[in-house]
């Protein structure tokens, strides 16, 4: 059995995301640190994902100080304690593969030190020396403490209500890590 062990390429990966509310939608990017995948045989086996939480940013709000202001509300206790928590993780223990170049990744995602396990597919396209992944992973938001204008625990929000969920969109790239 080949082992190959593919390092994230950062400056060449992008994550996106997408948070929703009554009223309308944000977006933004944030930031992957690092990580890496282990291919046995050609295939998935493993491997991890490290967001750097400090690098969110908000694409949709163009006026500079209501963006610092989102931004730095992002940043706060309300969200996603940015200054406690810098990073999050998706540690994969589980893959399965759909098809040919489909798969489903399952692991431990980590926001603010809460862990829950988590699932997605995922399109992996790979030559010898680089690898692309893409896929969307849903995150309920509640679930890492992040409750902010939720639902499930604030009444009478009306048009201020903001959705649980939110959309990570990802192409992550990695190439063979040289020893």
């Amino acid at each position: 059995m080949e082992t190959t062990n593919f390092k994230i390429v950062s400056s060449k990966s992008q994550i996106d995301w997408t948070g929703r509310k009554v009223t309308g939608a944000h977006n933004g990017t944030i930031g992957i640190k690092e990580g890496h995948f282990i291919l046995n045989d050609g295939k998935i086996n493993g491997g991890n994902i490290v967001i750097n939480t400090a690098l969110i940013k908000i694409l949709d709000v163009t006026d500079p100080d209501t963006n610092a202001q989102f931004a730095g509300h992002l940043a706060s206790d309300d969200f996603f304690s940015i200054e406690k928590f810098p990073t999050a993780a998706f540690d994969i223990l589980f893959v399965k593969e759909i098809s040919n170049g489909k798969y489903y990744l399952e692991g431990n995602l980590t926001i603010k030190d809460i862990t829950h396990l988590t699932g997605f597919e995922t399109e992996v396209e790979s030559t010898n020396n680089a690898l692309s992944l893409t896929g969307k992973l849903i995150i309920d938001r509640t679930q890492y403490d992040i409750k902010f204008r939720s639902g499930n625990f604030f009444k009478d929000l009306g048009d201020t209500l903001i959705y649980n969920d939110f959309d990570l969109d990802f192409i992550i790239t990695a190439e063979v890590a040289k020893n």
